[in-house]
């Protein structure tokens, strides 16, 4: 929500939700060094980041916070300074406050989710054009495009072809956050040193996806697997103390769980809470 202060200054409360792919295939290498990809994503509820931002001097100022705080950097660095300087008006400026919820390295989009974020408040408030804004996302990062649009959505290309579609009921999903991280470039290249591996593990889609795809499945598992030595175990404890298979996200370290009742998602959580002792949310997608 919004309010204007004396002085003309707007304040924005704002959430960016997780970014979670439920499906993600790699089609290839192109030939600027991306990856293709067909991804079926969605956002969810939780976990997400919360942020205010305020019109102010001019440039921009950042102040980070909260739990997932750690290493995320308050100053050019981060790509939430890089897209507001990218669009703000000359002479113009925000202060942004951001309370990270979701842990860097995790899989789930969320400093690109910030990036949207704040992209379309600096829009809202300044009234800017929306195809410009468009091509900031794109070239801010691949995710950032998928997260300014919202909702489900295929993501095709490098991500920047967002094909949106419908959901016919709202999906429970279960993420659970190891207390490790995973860069994204190192496993795409561990992908790419693997000769291009197909998702050797598969989850039947749940009713809300059943009519996009046949199963539910991300070729970076073996690659992340590479990387990070501890994420299949870490996978195997969730599976064990869940009863159900769990998936990467995205490039990871997070893992989750579809569910067709959410109460069998609250109750899943419990059980990993207290058998892993590392934080799990219940998230619904959000259309």
């Amino acid at each position: 929500m919004g309010s204007r202060r004396p002085g003309g200054r707007v304040t924005l409360e704002l959430v960016a939700p997780a970014k979670l792919t439920l499906s993600l295939r790699i089609l290839g290498t192109r030939a600027d060094g991306f990856h293709d990809l067909e991804a079926l994503t969605v956002s969810i509820d939780a976990p997400a980041d919360e942020l205010t931002v305020e019109t102010g001097p001019p440039g921009v100022r950042l102040e980070v916070s909260g739990p997932a705080a750690a290493g995320v950097p308050d100053d050019d660095r981060n790509l939430v300074v890089q897209a507001a300087c990218a669009v703000l008006p000359d002479g113009e400026g925000i202060v942004v406050g951001l309370r990270k919820q979701i842990r860097p390295g995790s899989g789930l989009g969320g400093g690109s989710s910030d990036d949207a974020v704040v992209l379309r408040a600096c829009a809202d408030a300044y009234g800017l054009d929306p195809q410009m804004v468009s091509e900031t996302a794109a070239a801010v990062g691949s995710d950032v495009p998928f997260c300014l649009h919202g909702g489900p959505a295929w993501m095709r290309g490098r991500g920047e072809i967002i094909e949106p579609v419908s959901l016919p009921v709202p999906l429970p999903v279960v993420v659970v956050v190891p207390p490790f991280s995973i860069a994204t470039p190192p496993v795409y290249r561990a992908w790419d040193e693997l000769g291009g591996p197909r998702a050797e593990r598969s989850i039947d889609p749940p009713a809300a996806v059943a009519a996009l795809v046949d199963v539910l499945a991300n070729d970076l598992e073996p690659a992340a697997e590479r990387v990070e030595p501890q994420l299949a175990p870490f996978r195997d404890a969730i599976e064990a103390a869940a009863g159900a298979t769990a998936l990467l996200a995205g490039s990871g370290s997070a893992c989750w769980i579809p569910f067709e009742d959410p109460g069998e998602g609250r109750a899943a959580v419990t059980r990993i809470e207290a058998a892993l002792g590392v934080p799990a949310y219940l998230g619904v997608t959000i259309t």
